[in-house]
């Protein structure tokens, strides 16, 4: 069976299709949709995982430590994200038959798929949780239930995981969470902002299911979704510690003037976590991290680097410009555009044919009503400023596949943009100040869809000038 799916359940790493007017009409297109596919294909997680754990026998090596199977009771694998269900397969095919049960949440099951082995394949929802990633969690957890010392739970942790796997505090509601996160989104707060508020509301986050794990030995396979990848902030940590305290919880509330509208039930535990009265986040130092292995196998600057190596091999001068673009979408595209222009203009940073990559997270401050993601709105904060370069080329990419609520991981933008947009009557300001960027692109047939890539390594984006 095929349904397209990447990595998992015995499909082969697939070569995207990447249609759109641009590439498909670009003198290099070809070239442009293999070096996109290149990035992904580094961070495909089966291939990723299969590289990444050694069995011989009973021996089974993650990074730089060896654990027994012949001194392990039992294992069970729990976790979540996006990636979670091509971690598992290539996990499955490396222990078989020695993983007892488990459970990961994911926010696609191609076909309706609910097991692999002996672990449950269960979905929840993103961007925005909802009672189906409760519900999900909640039947994750029962397979934590009576571990012993000897036992050993392997986590798979991806990106999505803060949406994916959600058990609130007692005394919070999932709903006023969800509108927390409306708040947050809507005044451009940072992940970092989202998940220090995060695990101090929700008992699976912050280590809390590193604790539900306790006394067993646990092993955290992470791919990272955030910039510079600080496990304290990878899916809101929950197999790590988290330095983070309810008092730089009330900040984030304070920076973004919010106090007047929390919901009732998270202003009382934050208040209530500020005088002491509820238990804090696991801290770095606790003794239970001495028998918890976290360890990233997957990053963005992993999936940068191979664009760049097949770029190169393609006859390319590269530059890795950064992992940590960080800040507003638009400005970043404006910036990114600037760049592509002095390189056509001067050849500096570097002569062409050039591939510029960029890799990291921004943000949007929402302010209209319109579709888009930020790599889409980064995009369209690059149409007037490349327009009327000559053999320039930007081309955004959400690695997930999904950039925000939409089908699109991303856009292109050219020279030309500008006045294939105009002929039709379409005007970028308009649409970017209804943070529409979707709309923009899909008019003019120039959006990334790629599909769920089953992977979700934060965003890149690739500066070509031919």
């Amino acid at each position: 069976m095929d349904d397209g799916a990447p990595g998992g359940m015995g499909w082969d790493v697939r070569e995207y299709c990447f249609k759109g007017y641009t590439l498909d009409h670009c003198n290099r297109g070809m070239e442009v949709k293999a070096i996109l596919n290149a990035s992904l294909a580094a961070v495909e997680p089966t291939r990723v995982i299969r590289d990444f754990l050694v069995r011989d026998g009973d021996r089974l090596q993650v990074d730089d430590k060896v654990y027994l199977l012949n001194k392990t009771n039992s294992i069970r694998v729990v976790g979540a994200g996006k990636a979670s269900l091509a971690m598992l397969q290539a996990l499955v095919e490396i222990l078989g038959e020695r993983i007892e049960c488990g459970a990961v949440i994911t926010k696609h099951s191609p076909n309706g798929v609910k097991k692999i082995g002996t672990v449950e394949i269960l979905e929840g929802s993103h961007p925005v949780t909802s009672f189906k990633s409760q519900q999900a969690t909640r039947r994750m957890l029962t397979y934590l239930d009576g571990l012993n010392t000897n036992d050993l739970v392997i986590c798979l942790i991806s990106g999505g995981g803060s949406a994916l796997m959600t058990e609130p505090r007692s005394g919070v509601s999932l709903d006023d969470l969800r509108t927390l996160n409306r708040l947050l989104l809507a005044c451009g707060a940072d992940i970092e902002e989202f998940n220090t508020l995060r695990k101090h509301l929700d008992r699976v986050k912050g280590g809390g299911l590193r604790r539900l794990a306790a006394p067993a030995r646990v092993i955290s396979l992470i791919f990272s979704d955030v910039v510079g990848s600080p496990l304290e902030v990878i899916a809101s940590a929950p197999t790590a510690p988290d330095p983070s305290t309810f008092a730089d919880a009330w900040r984030v509330v304070e920076k973004y003037a919010l106090v007047d509208e929390l919901p009732a039930s998270i202003y009382t535990t934050l208040r209530q976590g500020l005088a002491g009265k509820i238990e804090e986040t696991l801290k770095p130092g606790d003794p239970i991290f001495k028998r918890t292995h976290n360890v990233v196998v997957g990053d963005n600057r992993q999936a940068a680097l191979a664009g760049m190596a097949k770029a190169r091999e393609l006859g390319f001068n590269t530059l890795l410009l950064t992992t940590s673009l960080q800040g507003e979408a638009r400005q970043a595209g404006r910036f990114l555009a600037m760049v592509l222009r002095q390189t056509r203009l001067t050849g500096e940073p570097l002569k062409a044919p050039a591939c510029i990559v960029a890799g990291g997270e921004t943000t949007v401050t929402i302010q209209g009503s319109g579709q888009g993601g930020r790599n889409q709105e980064l995009a369209l904060g690059a149409v007037n400023d490349l327009a009327g370069q000559r053999d320039v080329l930007l081309a955004t990419l959400a690695t997930d596949g999904e950039d925000g609520p939409t089908d699109a991981a991303g856009a292109v933008v050219t020279g030309e943009t500008l006045q294939r947009a105009r002929l039709l009557g379409v005007k970028p300001e308009a649409y970017l100040e209804n943070n529409d960027a979707y709309t923009f692109f899909d008019q003019i047939n120039d959006l990334l869809r790629p599909g769920p890539t089953g992977t979700n390594v934060n965003d890149l984006a690739f500066g070509f000038v031919f």
